[in-house]
């Protein structure tokens, strides 16, 4: 069965461009002109993967990212921004919103197509199905559910996998480069930087004060550590 995917874009030659690479390569793609009527579709389909544009009408994709990500049932879908605003900055703006990948414009349609096949192949990797409890956290692989002192808590999928890779293997110090190659499975594409912006962003999630976090902690010079509070 081929994976569906959700395709936003406005510009009719990139959407044809894209949408022919993506589907030779064996994928269906619905396209969209604008992020109108994205959420409540996917709702009725849930796709295998959005690929957003950022500068599209109908309100921008980083906006309609952090609407997938804050509804339930489309959180965990992974999100690669295709966009011709490529500076650092907006990189990391678009991983803290929960994007799974970030391509700038103009782009290798042989690099796009193999990029989306690392990211959907990141989330193919089978968990341990047994729980994880450490503190007020306890981490269900087979549910894919994370929940904080009583109540459940949304991530995406990198988030839960980084997160849940972390806790089964507490006390060991880990470089950013050992979690890529761990979680992030293919890295040809992903910098070390990434490993920051999520280790920010599962903070938020897990600790009572991320900026003096109990759980995830920094080892200066080495990488980072998951222990139970002291």
């Amino acid at each position: 069965m081929k994976m569906n995917l959700f395709f936003v874009e406005d510009d009719p030659d990139i959407a044809r461009l894209v949408r022919h690479h993506l589907e030779t390569a064996g994928f269906t793609v619905r396209h969209f002109g604008s992020g109108l009527g994205v959420i409540a579709e996917a709702q009725r389909q849930v796709p295998a993967l959005f690929l957003l544009d950022i500068m599209v009408p109908g309100g921008d994709g980083l906006e309609l990212c952090r609407r997938i990500r804050e509804t339930p049932m489309l959180g965990m879908v992974p999100v690669i921004f295709l966009t011709a605003k490529s500076s650092e900055a907006d990189r990391i703006l678009g991983l803290e919103l929960g994007a799974d990948d970030y391509i700038a414009k103009p782009f290798s349609p042989r690099e796009l197509v193999a990029r989306v096949k690392a990211v959907l192949r990141r989330f193919e990797r089978p968990l341990s199905s047994a729980p994880v409890k450490i503190g007020e956290i306890e981490i269900d692989p087979s549910a894919m559910t994370l929940t904080v002192a009583g109540k459940q808590v949304t991530t995406t999928a990198t988030e839960f996998r980084l997160l849940d890779y972390l806790a089964r293997h507490a006390g060991r110090v880990f470089t950013r480069d050992q979690l890529l190659d761990a979680v992030w499975r293919d890295t040809s594409y992903v910098t070390p930087r990434s490993v920051d912006v999520y280790v920010r962003r599962i903070r938020e999630k897990i600790e009572p004060d991320p900026e003096r976090p109990r759980y995830l902690r920094t080892v200066r010079g080495a990488g980072y550590r998951f222990e139970g509070p002291k």
